[in-house]
Order: structure tokens, then C-alpha cells, then sequence
């Protein structure tokens, strides 16, 4: 019984004195975690939290991108929500459809048409003008609308005739009464030139080579745009005498 309580004893004694040795082996165990290339491959397939302008912007973007690369027909509410990495839902909390999608991009990007300052002739104010239209037509925005325009049935077609007219061409052919009508004041254009019609001329020459013939419009395009339309168009008549 004596022998048994001694071995017992010297068993305990023996544990205690390597306890504290077997807890600092463990702490010396490297800690275990992800892989860090695992942990870079998720946070980059992660769906960035993105809120407010900055995701309505990302959503923009992804939108004009398969605009301009798959046309309005193959473009969806979900292939935008992936190229924008966000939800579906974030994008049917705003926009019921794809047609208000594509309006409201549309409509953030194209930029407005503003006053032309007075450049001492209506050549050049009208010059001014046609190449900013120019521009915007040759942008990813102004692309975009031609791949819109191109593929729509009537019914769609309708909504976004509607919304061009009213942000583009309407403003448009507002700035160039202006300069038809300051010209007029200023001597180098016909009175009687400063009507819509006249106004007409610049969207309708312009939608017409992009649309219609599918060729770009350069800075040779807008000079003979100007020079051999537009100025003898609206030119004073040399006074006969």
C-alpha cells in the first residue's frame, strides 16, 4: 500500500515538471490560416461594397461596355450586375428595366450641349459647334447610342427616340438658332436664315453619316460640313449692283 502511494506521488511530480515544457511546444506551433494566395484570390472575387454614386457609376460603366461591345439586344440586367461586381437586385432596386438602365447611362454620360461663346463670325461659332456634336459622336457615349438605335423594336425605339431628341438634338438645334440669330444682329448671316429648318441641318447631316452610312465624322467631315452646307446656306447675298 506504502510502495503503491510512493509511485504515485513520484508519477505526479513528474507530469507537473513537464507540463509547462508541453504548453510551450504549443505555443511555439505555427498558427494555421488560409493560403495567401487563396486569400488574394478571394478578396479579388469578392463583390466590392460599393454604395451610392460610386456603384451607380460602376454600373454605368459596365452598361456603355456591353453596349458598345454586344449591342442593346445581348446586353443583361445580370451581365451588368456581374461586370459591375454587384447584385442583381442593387440593379432592380433602381431601374425596373434595361431600357431605364440604358437611358439613365446614357443620360450621366453624354455630356450637355452648352452656349457657344462669340467668335466674331458664324463660321467659326458654327465650326465650334459641329465639332463638339462630332465628338460626342465619335465617343464610347455617342457609340453607344448608335448600337442602341440600331437593333430596337418600335416600341423601345420610341422611348430612346424620345430621350435623344429631348437631351441632344433639341439643345443642339437651340445653341444654333442662337448663333444664326447673333449673326444676323452681326451682319454675316441672312435674316430669314434663323429658322428650325435651317437648325435642322447639323443633327440631321450628322445622325445620317453615322447612323445611315456607318462611317465616322472627322475634322475633314466638319469642315466640309460647314463650308460647303452650312455657310452658303446661310450666307448674305453679295449686293448686286
Amino acid at each position: 500500500m506504502m510502495d503503491q502511494l510512493v509511485r504515485r506521488q513520484a508519477k505526479e511530480r513528474s507530469a507537473d515538471r513537464q507540463a509547462p515544457r508541453v504548453e510551450a511546444e504549443r505555443t511555439l506551433e505555427p498558427t494555421r490560416g488560409p493560403c495567401p494566395v487563396q486569400a488574394v484570390a478571394e478578396a479579388l472575387t469578392r463583390p466590392a461594397r460599393r454604395r451610392g454614386r460610386e456603384l451607380e457609376a460602376a454600373i454605368f460603366e459596365a452598361t456603355l461596355d456591353q453596349l458598345t461591345s454586344g449591342g442593346f439586344a445581348r446586353l443583361t440586367m445580370e451581365g451588368v450586375a456581374g461586370a459591375a461586381r454587384t447584385g442583381k437586385a442593387a440593379l432592380y432596386r433602381r431601374w425596373a428595366s434595361k431600357v431605364e438602365l440604358v437611358i439613365d447611362a446614357l443620360d450621366s454620360t453624354l455630356p450637355r450641349p452648352t452656349d457657344t461663346p462669340d467668335l466674331g463670325s458664324a463660321r467659326e461659332e458654327l465650326r465650334h459647334l459641329v465639332e463638339s456634336f462630332a465628338s460626342v459622336a465619335r465617343s464610347r457615349a455617342g457609340g453607344a447610342v448608335t448600337a442602341v438605335m440600331a437593333e430596337l423594336d418600335h416600341e423601345q425605339a420610341q422611348l430612346f427616340k424620345d430621350f435623344i431628341a429631348q437631351r441632344m438634338i433639341e439643345p443642339t438645334k437651340g445653341v444654333i438658332l442662337d448663333i444664326l440669330r447673333r449673326g444676323a444682329e452681326r451682319g454675316d448671316v441672312r435674316p430669314d436664315a434663323a429658322t428650325p429648318l435651317v437648325a435642322d441641318v447639323v443633327p440631321a447631316m450628322l445622325l445620317y453619316r453615322v447612323k445611315v452610312c456607318g462611317r465616322q465624322v472627322g475634322s475633314e467631315f466638319v469642315d466640309q460640313l460647314v463650308d460647303e452646307v452650312l455657310v452658303p446656306l446661310i450666307r448674305v447675298p453679295p449686293v448686286r449692283s
